[in-house]
Parts: C-alpha cells; sequence; structure tokens
C-alpha cells in the first residue's frame, strides 16, 4: 500500500473512534482526575476556633522571651488524657516569647463528615495536644530550649476526624483540671478519632504550644504610668481591656479599634460580673457563638483577671492565619477563628509586690504572680 494512503487511512480512523473516547471513558476519567485534586467544600460544615496567646512586655513595650516560673496557684492544668510532646514537664524548659493555650477547635455539622486538620506554628513547637493526632513535627527537640535559636514551624495534624452530631459522646474524665472542661459546654458536634487503642472522643480539637514569634502589638509604661499601646504589624486591634488588680480591688478600661493609642490606668473600682458579661459580649461580636464565648470566658476568668496588670486584647485574624495556618479539608463553609492575646505589664506596683515578697520569704504573696514571678524579675532586673 502507498504509505501517504496508509497514514491517511490511520489518520480517518482516529478522526472516527476519538471522539467517541473522549465522550466516554478518558473523558470521565481524566475529569475525575481534575476534579478530585480541587479543593472540596462542605457548606454545611461550621468550624469555630478559639485560644490564648499569653507573652509578658518588656522595658520596650515588645514581648520578652521567658519561662513559666513561680510558684503554682492551681491543680493541674490539664487532665492525665492530654497528650505531650515529651512529659508534662518538658514544657516548662521552652523559652518563648507566646505561650499558646488552649486553642480549641469546634466542628458543627447536621450530618456526619470526615475532615483533616492540620495548624502550623510558626518559630514554635505543639506541646500538648488531644484526641490523639496521626503527626506531630518535630518529635524530636532538645532540653531546655530557645526556640528563637531552632528550627521553625512545628505542626500538629488529624488525618481522620469523623464529625457525628449524632453521637451521644462518652469523653473521658480522668484527672482534674482548671483549663480543659468547662470548653465542652457548647452545642458543638461530638468529634471520633480512632486509634490504635481504641477510639476516641470529644467535643473539639485541643492543642497547645510555645513560639518565638513577636507579637503584634506593644505595650510600654510611659514615667507618667500612662500605657502606651502600638499595633506593630499595621493591623487594626478591634478591642482591648487594660485590667489591674490588687488584693479585692479591680479596675478595667475598654478600647474600641485602636492602632496607635495611650490609656490611662484603670480605676480600681470596677466588678468582674460586669467585665466578666463584657468580654463575653466581645467575643461573640467577633463570631463566637454564645456558648462558645461563655465557655472561653469560664475556662479563663480566673487566670487573665488575677493579681497584676495586664492588656487583654483581640488577635488580628490576620495575624493568626499567619502565625498559625489552619487547613480543614474538605473545607468548612465557615470558619470562625478568634483568639484572646495577654500581654503582662510590669507596672511599679508589681515589681515592688513581688521583690517585697521575695526579700520577706512571702510564699503568699508570691502565689498570686504563680508563673509570672520569674519573667516579672526578669523585667526588673533588666531596667535596674
Amino acid at each position: 500500500m502507498n504509505p501517504a494512503r496508509s497514514r491517511s487511512l490511520i489518520a480517518g480512523e482516529a478522526r472516527s473512534w476519538l471522539p467517541r473516547l473522549l465522550t466516554g471513558g478518558l473523558l470521565t476519567f481524566l475529569f475525575a482526575g481534575w476534579s478530585a485534586d480541587e479543593p472540596r467544600t462542605v457548606p454545611e460544615l461550621t468550624a469555630h476556633e478559639w485560644g490564648t496567646f499569653t507573652a509578658v512586655a518588656g522595658r520596650d513595650g515588645r514581648a520578652i522571651e521567658w519561662l513559666p516560673l513561680g510558684l503554682p496557684r492551681f491543680s493541674p492544668d490539664l487532665p492525665e488524657f492530654v497528650e505531650h510532646l515529651r512529659d508534662a514537664n518538658f514544657k516548662r524548659a521552652l523559652r518563648g516569647t507566646i505561650r499558646m493555650e488552649t486553642p480549641v477547635l469546634y466542628f458543627y455539622s447536621p450530618r456526619d463528615v470526615t475532615v483533616s486538620a492540620r495548624v502550623s506554628f510558626s518559630r514554635g513547637l505543639i506541646t500538648e495536644w488531644y484526641p490523639h493526632a496521626d503527626r506531630v513535627q518535630p518529635r524530636e527537640v532538645a532540653t531546655d530550649t530557645s526556640l528563637s535559636q531552632s528550627p521553625p514551624d512545628g505542626s500538629i495534624t488529624w488525618s481522620h476526624v469523623t464529625v457525628s452530631p449524632n453521637l451521644s459522646g462518652e469523653f473521658p474524665s480522668e484527672g482534674q483540671s482548671d483549663r480543659y472542661y468547662a470548653a465542652r459546654e457548647t452545642a458543638s458536634s461530638p468529634l471520633r478519632v480512632q486509634t490504635s487503642a481504641g477510639e476516641q472522643q470529644e467535643k473539639f480539637l485541643f492543642y497547645r504550644g510555645v513560639s518565638a514569634s513577636p507579637l503584634p502589638i506593644s505595650a510600654r509604661l510611659t514615667s507618667q504610668g500612662k500605657l502606651e499601646v502600638k499595633s506593630l504589624g499595621g493591623d487594626e486591634i478591634s478591642n482591648a481591656i487594660l485590667f489591674e488588680r490588687r488584693g479585692e480591688r479591680v479596675g478595667y478600661r475598654l478600647t474600641g479599634a485602636l492602632t496607635d493609642e495611650t490609656l490611662d490606668p484603670p480605676v480600681l473600682n470596677g466588678s468582674l460580673d460586669s467585665l466578666y458579661r463584657e468580654l463575653e459580649e466581645t467575643l461573640v461580636g467577633q463570631g463566637l457563638y454564645r456558648d462558645e464565648a461563655h465557655a472561653m470566658v469560664e475556662t479563663w476568668k480566673d487566670s487573665w483577671f488575677e493579681e497584676g496588670s495586664r492588656l487583654i486584647y483581640i488577635v488580628p485574624r490576620g495575624f493568626i492565619d499567619n502565625i498559625l495556618p489552619l487547613t480543614i479539608e474538605p473545607a468548612p463553609g465557615q470558619i470562625v477563628r478568634c483568639f484572646v492575646g495577654r500581654l503582662e505589664i510590669v507596672t511599679p506596683a508589681t515589681a515592688t509586690a513581688v521583690e517585697t515578697a521575695i526579700a520577706h520569704n512571702d510564699e503568699e504573696a508570691l502565689r498570686k504572680y504563680g508563673r509570672f514571678v520569674g519573667a516579672i524579675l526578669k523585667v526588673v532586673r533588666h531596667e535596674q
């Protein structure tokens, strides 16, 4: 056969069967593969998260690197079933600027759906979590570590979390905790995670960590005793509370949105009950459900409003997503992330109280400042 005619016949046959093939199995295969790579969204799935960033302001108003050294005030902070990066005491030796405490991630769905969730922590480590996670990186970390000199970006991954709205829920309750169980008092859907030791159930994904990242805010005391607050990242701080407590006397000053502002110290004639209500309203305004906002305040009110001075503020969402990126697959129709920053301010009154307590070996007075005693002394000594 003429070679040219042979090539023409093959081309003609290809033109006849190629359209049928593309409209059949091959086209289906190609587009199925393409669709699988596209992000999938479940519109009826909702995820809400709250947590705290705790830090201490140094002489220049910026967060210092610190360790939680002091006299304990509370019963065990976390229940016994919570998992740790190494052991329950390892975190105490991690020096960082931010101690990320009790982030809880709630899910809401009208039907069962299985999701994966991954969180990274810039210049930080994930130190505690529950339920069991499929992957926590890095796992090998030196003791007595300064995170400013460590490899960046720890992470945690839960690969298969089943959101089960109709599950009655058999949640663990071993051990005491001042920080954990109140977070369950919400209408969130129960979660199920399969492990080699059996199924674990909880109302949320819980994790904690420590980071050497800078804060998005500074708060410096002026010589007149006022607090000069600045937004360092350009993001507006939507709400803040300047709080002070001396014994049974408390005071607070609420701010609206701020980027740069100088605040007068609060007058110590306030009421904690009214402050709780104000804070709950602020959290609801940030997108949390009412029961979530109440659970957050119940979890942290004894710590946020203990002895001393501090700035309580809403962390800008842009900063949260940058320092603590969260990925959920399939993607929820709505994700709300609300973090409260706690920035300790070492005022002259605080410095005097701690130094006097140390000079008189007054453990009861020192216990009021708990884990912040070491950080307070670091700031005081730096000023001398």
